[in-house]
């Protein structure tokens, strides 16, 4: 049941993150375009800046629960690394509940009245004359925050499991760095070259 619960959370977040990943190329496009009419044609763009802040701050928002499922967020493990997992977890857990939950709740309220503010008088940026709608962006900060939310309920379910058990639940893997596929392919190797 708790890791069902854990993958459901871990999927919806995935879900979320990848396709808020599309604005990366949309962003890209957007200045490229920009880059050329404004030194190519002499003739820059009203909108591409608001552009540029707009989706890179949809991104930055709605990537943090994903990144937190992936065990992505820096972390000051200096010492905590080399403990066991059910000491970890324990004091993961206490930390989820003294700062994680308190910092998220204040997002989620603070953010709603910000982005109902901002709906309400369908707020437009002042950084251009075109006037680009920028209260979207503004009602994603609730959001990040309820996903963050149910992603640290995920988190807190992990702990209680590693504590259980004595080992971390696994995590969903989608991504993987290619410092780590270049060290996996090449203890590969190693372990195939000394079978031989």
């Amino acid at each position: 049941m708790i890791r069902s619960v854990i993958k459901t959370i871990d999927l919806l977040n995935k879900s979320v993150g990848h396709a808020f990943a599309w604005c990366i190329v949309i962003l890209t496009l957007g200045v490229s375009y920009e880059v050329f009419v404004r030194y190519v044609l002499r003739d820059p763009t009203s909108w591409a800046f608001d552009l540029s802040y707009i989706l890179y701050g949809a991104l930055f928002l709605m990537s943090g629960a994903y990144t937190l499922s992936r065990g992505g967020h820096v972390r000051a493990d200096v010492f905590s690394r080399r403990w066991r997992p059910r000491t970890q977890a324990a004091v993961e857990l206490v930390l989820y509940f003294l700062f994680f939950f308190p910092g998220v709740l204040a997002l989620v309220i603070a953010g709603w009245g910000y982005g109902h503010d901002a709906y309400a008088i369908k707020e437009v940026s002042v950084n251009s004359p075109v006037g680009v709608p920028i209260w979207p962006l503004k009602m994603l900060i609730p959001a990040a925050g309820v996903l963050l939310t149910l992603q640290g309920v995920a988190e807190v379910l992990r702990c209680l499991l590693c504590l259980r058990e004595g080992v971390w639940p696994p995590r969903l893997h989608d991504v993987e760095e290619l410092e780590d596929q270049l060290l996996h392919g090449h203890s590969t190797d190693a372990a195939t070259g000394a079978r031989s």
